[in-house]
Parts: C-alpha cells; structure tokens; sequence
C-alpha cells in the first residue's frame, strides 16, 4: 500500500492529467499574442519532458493534501493516516520532492513534508469496503492568492460573481496562469474554503450537475479570459483553464465565498484500493506496474 501511494505521488507531480494538458494545447492553438503563444509552448514542452524524464513538472512540489473516499469495511481503514505520511516521507527522498513544510513559530524544515496535520487528509467514510484516494499536491504560488469573501446577503449571486473575477484580475500573473479556480459558496468561512480547494480536483472541462450553475461557470470563464492577463500574466486570451463550482446551505446572515486558484501545473492523481489490495489509477490511463521509483 505504501509503495502505490509513493507512486501515486510521483504520477501526480511527473504526469499532468490529460485534461489539463489538452486544454493548454487548445490555448496555445488558439492564442494570438506571440509572447502567450511562446509561454505555453514552453509550458507543453516542460510538461513533455517531465513525464520523459519523470522529474518533478515544477520545482514547487507543493504541500502534499489528501482527499479520501474509504468504506467503513475497508481493511487499512485505521493504518491509513500513518501509511500516508510514511509514504510522504519516502516520496521526498526517492522522487524526490522539495522539502515543503515549514514551522510558522521556529521556521525549522523537517526536511520529509511532513508536520503537524501535514499531510492534510480529508476523510469521508462511505459504505463498502475500498478506498479511493485523491492526492493534491499544492504549490505555494497558487496558494498565496487564494481568497475568502464575507458578502452581505442581499449581494447575491451578483455579489459572488463579481468577488470572483476581482480576485483573479488582482491575482494576476502571481498564480502562474493559465489557471484553474475552485469557488466554494455559503456553508461558513471554513466550509466555502473546503468547498473551493477541492473543486480544483474535477477535470477541465467538466461542468456542475446544476444546468443553473454551470452558466455560470461558464459565464465567469469567459468574462475571466476577457480580462486579457493571459499566461504567467504577459496577456493573452487564456487567463484560466476552467472555473468550478460548489456550495452549501448558508446561514441567513452570511454569504461566504472560497475562491482557491490552481496553477497551470494542475498535478492531482486518485487511485482506487479494493479491500484485496488491487490498486489502479482513475486519474491517469496508467498501470502502477509501470511506474519506476
């Protein structure tokens, strides 16, 4: 289990999902701008040779998050925490992967990415008796221009769409565009943050089950693409890959809105455990067999 979770990760930060990476073929085909065009012929080649040579895509390798799926019957259910940050751990030194976890009080690096609640793992428990286990690895320029939005009510979903193109446009060139954006609306300032970050683990292109809103992903894909800041922020058509949204039931009093920005390099991996140890990729056409560590 360890061994497939050391390269899940290493699928994750050497292997961009096809998804993103036909979406920055389809920008790169379509833009007009000869520095864009340059930026993300780049862009394609650094991810080409990434995979090639099955280094690292960026030299942030990111703060290592987890999202589980894991039936209550699932066998390693109680190992599973200290089978992820063992696996962390590993990873760093085979891979390998910067050091990314730092202590806010002492600024001391334990030099594995691990640390307090570091690796973060969400758990939601589930009937049956496997696992499905998404790894976000999440850089630090991305994460710098993440925001919240305490919103009066009475805003609306008028209020939402304007906090959410005023957060790109301030953003910027500073989260590595093109990217990808995770909105997360109501619940409490801590659940739209949730809501937000794991948005960004659904595919380019994939929109929400709500037809309402995903016009207005839509909408807000275009309006952000014609604020013309363009890759790494030097103009151009694309400015983002996509924009996904999720929400919960709110307070009456409170309208929150997470918004988490993804960088181009949009590394995230799900494998799937069945509880007699068979493990395969959901997130990339790959066997694990081939994977070398």
């Amino acid at each position: 289990m360890k061994d497939a979770l050391v390269k899940q990760l290493k699928v994750a930060e050497t292997i961009l999902p096809d998804d993103v990476r036909r979406a920055l073929e389809k920008a790169m085909d379509r833009e007009e701008n000869p520095m864009a065009k340059t930026i993300l012929e780049a862009i394609l080649k650094n991810i080409e040779l990434a995979q090639k040579t099955g280094k690292p895509m960026c030299q942030d390798t990111g703060v290592i998050i987890y999202y589980l799926e894991v039936g209550k019957d699932f066998p390693l259910i109680l190992e599973l925490n200290d089978i992820l940050k063992e696996a962390a751990i590993e990873a760093t030194k085979k891979i390998p992967l910067r050091p990314n976890t730092i202590n806010p009080w002492t600024h001391e690096n334990p030099g594995d990415n691990t640390g307090r609640y570091i690796p973060w793992i969400n758990l939601d428990l589930v009937d049956g008796d496997e696992a499905i286990i998404h790894v976000l690895p999440k850089g630090g320029g991305s994460e710098y221009t993440c925001k919240l939005w305490s919103l009066s009510p009475g805003l609306g979903i008028k209020g939402v769409k304007e906090a959410v193109i005023r957060t790109i446009y301030e953003a910027g060139g500073k989260p590595c565009p093109p990217i990808i954006v995770g909105v997360g609306i109501g619940g409490g300032a801590d659940i739209s943050m949730k809501l937000a970050k794991k948005a960004i683990l659904k595919p380019v292109g994939e929109r929400n089950e709500d037809p309402k809103i995903a016009e207005v992903e839509e909408e807000l894909v275009k309006k952000a693409n014609e604020l013309g800041i363009g890759p790494m922020g030097v103009g151009g058509s694309t400015t983002v890959l996509d924009i996904h949204i999720d929400w919960a039931h709110r307070h009456p009093a409170n309208l929150h809105v997470g918004i988490v920005t993804q960088c181009w390099a949009a590394r995230r991996a799900t494998i799937k455990v069945d509880s007699s140890g068979d493990i395969k990729f959901l997130s990339h056409n790959i066997d694990l067999n081939d994977i070398k560590i």
